[in-house]
């Protein structure tokens, strides 16, 4: 046993200095307010609300001002934009602040998730939020629920408030009323009148756009010739993108259209805008205002994007999308495919006894030597240039006779479907009023519950889903006359400009006549025209010098 007396040794309570004293009485208080509009009325709140803060935390005796925090003009649905809101926080994580100010929940957040998840971080490093409408302190766990509730409450009226302005906003579509983002839109300015007015000199650089895009060549070939020349974007820049071009070119109001709702957003929490298709209705309106290119010339555009986007140039080993990719710079890049396996031809350049000579050759033999085409041959260019152009020269022996035939081909397809006992307008009307019919039987229902309709609306849901059925089916074949229709007019308008016989090769000419050329073997190729028509054509074979 240890008979040692124990040592017991006092330590003094901690003299706390004046300076650490005076620390501890004064708490770091913030503000933060926030106004949702720059209106003139919300303003004014925003300025009282700065000043009222102000006020208070100096007034008091044991607070120190931190700062007061503000976000003007600035929804309270999402904090990632409120860059004082987000200010704030960072200096509470820092230590710099020991207690929040906020006039209610909904000018805190109107989220419910951005809520409780700042107001528990805040409780985590011990940093009350005092909501003085509601009188919740933050701090103690049990306020949670009421913080929970007034989030909830706050984000259901943000939510019916957007509601409330999509339908104001539909609302204006369905009458007709469109708004143009001029900032953006090569070749308009809002006239005196408050409708769209064309800049002369802008809209020569929307026509020439159009028209080099249907004569083969590619966007980055218009960017680099419209920097080339020195013409303005929109914005007022001399660098041009892929991605601008392409909106000028399938931007309708170009034609004189505008097209509503293409985009929406998705809720009022996220904001994030997604494109409409079909999710939403959209709402065309034609003749909107004066168009700079004619409408058969937009659709033509369109008609050829799609063309370009189908073209199979490509093998997978060299384009892993399996989608080609078109090219401008060669004319036969986008037209010449193989007979034996479908694919595409690539231009080549052989060397032969010092002399180079353009080829064009099967990429899957290229890429894949036999595997896949075994017998696809090699055609020198300047002999499959002449045979392609004799077989258009054959195709334009007689110019009148084409004409006349192309004239009566459009007319065929202008010309109402065979055999269709109803329209599209028809059928609309005959929707309607089944519609008309359907409300009144089930007005009729609710005022005699007793009896039985339901023969009678199984009858009128079935006639209902026919005549839809029938809508679409129509809606088919009129998308695709039109197609066939502009692919003639096309040509048409090719052969205005060209004379009785082509004795020179022209890529832009070739590529507004020619659909495809099929390679059948080393003497014959399939030329196949826009309009339909084929022609088998002879292709000479070039004499080889013999080796010594």
């Amino acid at each position: 046993m240890n008979d040692t007396a124990p040592n017991i040794i006092v330590i003094p309570a901690k003299v706390e200095t004046p300076q650490e004293q005076e620390k501890k009485r004064h708490l770091r208080v913030a503000a933060y307010c926030r106004v949702s509009t720059d209106s003139e009325e919300q303003l004014s709140s925003y300025e009282n609300q700065l000043a009222y803060y102000t006020e208070k935390i100096m007034k008091e005796p044991g607070w120190t001002m931190a700062g007061v925090f503000a976000d003007e003009g600035i929804t309270g649905t999402s904090t990632c934009k409120r860059k004082a809101f987000l200010r704030m926080i960072r200096q509470c994580r820092q230590g710099k602040i020991d207690m929040i100010l906020a006039k209610s929940v909904s000018r805190f957040a109107r989220n419910t998730v951005d809520t409780l998840n700042f107001t528990r971080e805040l409780r985590g490093l011990g940093i009350p939020v005092i909501f003085e409408e509601q009188n919740i302190n933050s701090i103690y766990p049990e306020s949670e629920f009421l913080i929970t509730l007034h989030g909830a409450f706050a984000q259901a009226e943000s939510e019916s408030t957007s509601s409330r302005v999509r339908w104001g906003k539909r609302q204006s579509m369905k009458s007709g009323r469109a708004i143009m983002q001029y900032k953006w839109l090569l070749g308009y300015e809002k006239g005196p009148d408050g409708k769209p007015a064309i800049v002369p000199e802008q809209a020569e650089i929307v026509r020439f756009i159009y028209d080099r895009y249907l004569a083969g060549d590619t966007l980055q070939g218009i960017k680099e010739t419209l920097e080339a020349q020195r013409h303005l974007t929109a914005a007022g820049n001399t660098t041009w993108t892929t991605v601008n071009i392409r909106s000028i070119l399938t931007n309708e109001k170009y034609c004189g259209d505008v097209l509503l709702q293409k985009t929406f957003i998705q809720d009022c929490i996220s904001k994030k805008v997604i494109p409409n298709t079909g999710q939403l209705p959209k709402y065309l309106i034609q003749n909107h205002h004066e168009g700079i290119i004619s409408r058969e010339t937009f659709d033509a555009v369109q008609l050829e994007m799609a063309r370009r986007r189908t073209q199979s140039s490509r093998t997978k080993k060299s384009a892993p999308t399996g989608r080609g990719k078109y090219s401008g710079k060669y004319v036969l890049s986008n037209l010449l495919f193989c007979g034996e396996c479908g694919t595409a031809y690539r231009r080549c350049v052989w060397t032969q006894h010092g002399v180079k000579r353009p080829v064009w050759r099967c990429v899957s033999r290229l890429d894949y030597g036999k595997k896949f085409c075994t017998h696809s041959p090699t055609l020198d260019e300047e002999p499959l240039q002449q045979a392609i152009l004799a077989a258009v020269n054959a195709a334009m022996a007689d110019h009148d006779a084409l004409a006349r035939q192309l004239t009566a081909a459009m007319e065929r397809e202008l010309a109402p479907t065979l055999g269709e006992s109803m329209s599209l307008a028809d059928i609309d009307r005959a929707l309607e009023e089944l519609s008309g019919r359907f409300n009144s039987l089930l007005a009729e229902a609710s005022a005699n519950p007793e009896a039985d309709y339901t023969e009678r609306f199984r009858e009128l849901s079935e006639s209902t889903a026919r005549l839809k059925e029938e809508k679409a089916r129509l809606e088919c074949v009129y998308r695709e006359n039109q197609e066939v229709n502009q692919r003639l007019r096309t040509v048409s308008a090719a052969l205005e400009h060209i004379s009785a016989e082509l004795t020179e090769w022209d890529e832009e000419i070739i590529h507004q006549l020619l659909e495809k050329v099929t390679v059948l073997s080393r003497e014959k190729i399939l030329v196949t025209f826009r309009d339909g028509r084929e022609i088998e054509q002879y292709v000479a074979q070039p004499k080889r010098r013999k080796l010594a």
